[in-house]
């Protein structure tokens, strides 16, 4: 299982993105001690600037510690997709996001049914912790695609506060529900056999529903990753873009299709194993502070 194959896991239960950063931060990622001994809460900061910074475009730590520089925004409207719940002010991110999300939309639009992708949260103008939801999305590298198919992409700045994307999900997540459909099949497909991509959440039936039905070419699979939630959208992760000296990519999945491990998922929410009685609590933990991100952000928080 996933927990078992990282690194020191890093595992968080979150309500927008449910539980998306089996992620590990390591010491490299805070290079500078400029920020050392800043106890200020990070979220409480960074979630209350309403433009990026003016600075060369550059992500910056790991995405579930870490900051954006020189922000893009992703158009609201574009012809293939249309970018939602506006009033959150998350449709930021790294060059390389936006450029992937047009592409993935215009994919899209070429479906049956669809007309292009409904886009939930990518970061914050200067990415970092947010003030509700995510744990990750911090460096720009992050995006929310909706498993809700548009048929229009004229939606006003009021239906999409009002509108909600549809669940995907059967059984607890072990099976996928009559909604699912190959086109969902094929723009994961798709977004999964981008060479930009580290890795794709969704819940765990909707994987072994593509193990079961993929033919040919099963190396895009490896990139699908079961995790928790992740039924009314799916969650795409970049790698670090090259030359980006001061981000820090999240180790490579193990090799293979990923199947099995899928199928373990899924026989685990038919069958929940007992409880360890030697498991320790996790004990809980505070909100980041910036003392915890790169010194590099601070600089990112105070530009004009």
């Amino acid at each position: 299982m996933i927990r078992n194959i990282l690194i020191a896991l890093s595992i968080a239960a979150l309500a927008a993105c449910g539980g998306d950063d089996d992620a590990t931060v390591t010491q490299a990622a805070i290079s500078t001690q400029s920020n050392s001994g800043d106890t200020r809460v990070a979220k409480q900061l960074f979630g209350n600037i309403p433009t990026p910074s003016p600075q060369s475009s550059e992500p910056l730590g790991f995405y579930s510690r870490g900051c954006q520089a020189g922000a893009v925004q992703l158009p609201e409207t574009g012809p293939t997709w249309q970018a939602m719940r506006l009033s959150r002010n998350r449709n930021w991110g790294q060059p390389e996001l936006i450029d992937y999300v047009q592409d993935l939309s215009r994919f899209a639009a070429t479906l049956p049914g669809w007309e292009g992708l409904y886009v939930g949260d990518l970061s914050q103008p200067r990415g970092g912790p947010m003030l509700t939801g995510h744990a990750s999305h911090q460096v720009g590298l992050d995006a929310d695609i909706w498993m809700l198919p548009p048929d229009r992409l004229n939606l006003s700045r009021q239906e999409r506060e009002n509108i909600s994307s549809i669940s995907m999900r059967r059984r607890a997540g072990a099976f996928t529900n009559s909604s699912w459909t190959p086109q969902h099949e094929a723009v994961l497909r798709a977004a999964a056999s981008d060479p930009r991509v580290a890795r794709i959440f969704v819940f765990p039936g909707a994987k072994v529903a593509m193990c079961n039905n993929a033919t040919g070419d099963r190396s895009w699979l490896n990139k699908i990753r079961p995790w928790y939630g992740h039924h009314y959208h799916f969650h795409v992760r970049l790698n670090c873009p090259p030359g980006a000296v001061g981000c820090e990519d999240q180790p490579a999945p193990p090799a293979g299709d990923g199947c099995a491990d899928a199928q373990q998922w899924v026989n685990n929410i038919l069958n929940p194993p007992p409880p360890d009685p030697n498991a320790t609590p996790r004990p809980p933990r505070g909100p980041v502070t910036m003392a915890q991100l790169p010194g590099q952000c601070l600089s990112v928080l105070n530009a004009n």
